[in-house]
């Protein structure tokens, strides 16, 4: 699964105003380890989003009865919905009822929907929802902070694809995913990394997903202690630098790009690269989708992360400075 197949038709594709205070004021260490491997990712909603409708007996009880793609169900009856397993488990209960009264969350308002259930001679209802608790699907590694154990990852939010909003997460997880096989990116159509997983090897638990990248905390043992010097924005500059990505099962390896041009005011396209790297190019055709969060080195400093692909030019793509994860990651913990 991944995060990005709904923004093909744009120009620039996401992977996943920055207030500079004294550097002094974060608690991120001047040496991180870089990540580059493939993750697993999970991250769960406080609530159930509706994601679309289907008819119940030729009708569409849950347009009719108000709701809308990307509403938050927080209550049922009054009384609170945290999962989908809550929300089946009140409906059940409430299966000799013909009106249910559900609390949404809309636009940071709350309103009370009566939604008409449609239940069977066996009490089995349908509400005419399609809805949501969860995403999974795969990403890379940024970095470790060695001393916090707080990690990055990806470089962007998570999005719901249905609605194009950032998922608001109640906790996640992060765990063990090996790269099968890759699709070629063309200029038009990006590629993506295709993996298998198993979610009951988990490296660190999710608990902020924010415009520049999700962050949690680091549960398991440190593949490698080998750490890299963080590079401030002012260190970073045009010309030769590296991508740490992995192309095959987690084998983390460095591949060879040219930074183009540096933009201190965007919020997360800071550093426009272009892959040189021909093994890379041969194998991917370009940046590819589940290459968000490949850890960017230039002159043995990490010095950001790959969050964009540039669709009708797959060879180019995006970097956010790793500064600004760092300071996001040290405030979302």
């Amino acid at each position: 699964m991944n995060f990005f197949k709904k923004w093909k038709k744009l120009q620039i594709l996401l992977l996943f105003a920055l207030f500079i205070l004294p550097a002094n004021v974060f608690a991120y260490s001047k040496y991180i380890i870089p990540g580059g491997e493939t993750i697993g990712i999970e991250v769960n909603s406080n609530g159930v989003y509706v994601v679309g409708f289907y008819d119940v007996n030729g009708e569409n009880i849950g347009k009719d009865a108000g709701f809308k793609v990307g509403d938050k169900i927080i209550a049922i009856n009054n009384e609170k919905i945290t999962s989908i397993s809550s929300m089946i488990d009140k409906i059940n209960q409430e299966a000799g009822s013909t009106t249910l009264e559900v609390t949404v969350e809309r636009e940071d308002k709350t309103s009370d929907l009566a939604l008409k259930m449609k239940c069977d001679s066996e009490n089995v209802c349908k509400t005419g929802l399609y809805v949501k608790d969860e995403i999974t699907g795969i990403g890379t590694l940024t970095y470790i902070d060695p001393n916090t154990k707080i990690f990055g990852a990806l470089g962007h939010e998570i999005m719901e694809k249905t609605t194009g909003e950032k998922f608001e997460i109640k906790d996640g997880k992060i765990f063990k995913a090996d790269v099968t096989n890759t699709t070629r990116s063309s200029n038009g159509s990006p590629g993506e990394k295709n993996a298998t997983y198993d979610k009951n090897v988990v490296f660190g638990k999710i608990t902020a997903n924010e415009e520049v990248g999700i962050f949690g905390k680091y549960q398991d043992t440190f593949a490698s202690t080998n750490t890299l010097e963080v590079a401030e924005e002012k260190e970073v500059t045009t010309g030769e630098a590296t991508i740490r990505t992995v192309l095959k099962d987690n084998e983390v390896k460095e591949y060879a790009i040219n930074i183009i041009r540096i933009d201190k005011n965007s919020d997360t396209k800071n550093i426009l690269f272009e892959i040189t790297d021909q093994t890379l190019l041969q194998e991917t055709g370009g940046v590819i989708q589940g290459m968000s969060g490949s850890p960017i080195i230039q002159n043995n400093k990490i010095i950001g992360a790959v969050t964009h692909v540039i669709v009708n030019d797959t060879k180019k793509g995006y970097g956010i400075f790793i500064t600004t994860m760092l300071e996001e990651g040290d405030k979302s913990i």
